[in-house]
C-alpha cells in the first residue's frame, strides 16, 4: 500500500475518470504523462502500474483544491464549524481545511499538516475502510455519498486518533474532484 493508492488499481481507474470528465483522449493524455497510447490503455486496464512519475503527475492532475468561490466557501464553513471536522482530497488524503476542535487534538499546527496527505496516520480500521470503498461504489456517481464507521485507534503523537464513530461524506468540488468531510460522531 502507498502512501495515497491504497487500491493498486486505483490509479488507472481515476485516470480513466479524469479523462472521461474532461473528455481528454488517450493520446493526449499519453502526451501529458510523456508515454505511448497504448501505456494509458494498459494503465486503465489495470494491465500495467503507474511508474512513480506517472504517480505524481496523476496526483497533481486529481487533487482536489478549493479554488472556486463555491469551493472556498466550503472551506470556511469546515474551519469555522463548532465540531470537531476537517476537509481532506477524497483520493490523496491532503487536508484541505479543519475546524478549531479538530486542530486542538492535533500536536503539530494545523498549518504544518495542510496540504499534506494525512493517510500516515490511518488506523488499521481505516485502511480497511478505504481499501473496501472502491468495493462499495464509493467513487460512482450516484454511490451513497455517506459512510460510518468506527475509527479503532493510532499511536500518533502527531494526529493521534482514539475509538470514536466517523462519517464520512463525499462531497464533489467546482472543478470535478471530489472532497471528504470527516466527522467525529
Amino acid at each position: 500500500m502507498s502512501d495515497i493508492w491504497p487500491n493498486p488499481t486505483l490509479p488507472g481507474v481515476m485516470l480513466r475518470r479524469w479523462r472521461q470528465l474532461h473528455r481528454v483522449k488517450q493520446s493526449h493524455a499519453a502526451e501529458l504523462f510523456s508515454v505511448t497510447q497504448s501505456t494509458i490503455s494498459r494503465w486503465e486496464s489495470g494491465a500495467l502500474a503507474l511508474d512513480p512519475l506517472a504517480h505524481r503527475t496523476l496526483e497533481k492532475l486529481l487533487a482536489a483544491r478549493l479554488s472556486t468561490a463555491a469551493d472556498q466557501a466550503l472551506g470556511r464553513m469546515v474551519r469555522e464549524s463548532s465540531r470537531p471536522v476537517h476537509l481532506i482530497c477524497d483520493l490523496t488524503h491532503r487536508l484541505l481545511a479543519c475546524s478549531p476542535s479538530r486542530a486542538a487534538q492535533f500536536a503539530t499546527p494545523v498549518s504544518e499538516l495542510l496540504g499534506r496527505s494525512l493517510w500516515r496516520f490511518a488506523t488499521p480500521n481505516i485502511l480497511s475502510k478505504e481499501v473496501d470503498l472502491d468495493k462499495s461504489g464509493w467513487r460512482e456517481a450516484f454511490a451513497p455519498p455517506a459512510l460510518e464507521f468506527l475509527t479503532g485507534n493510532n499511536d500518533s503523537p502527531i494526529v493521534p486518533i482514539s475509538q470514536s464513530l466517523c462519517r464520512w461524506t463525499r462531497i464533489p468540488l467546482s472543478d470535478g474532484t471530489t472532497a471528504r468531510l470527516v466527522e467525529s460522531l
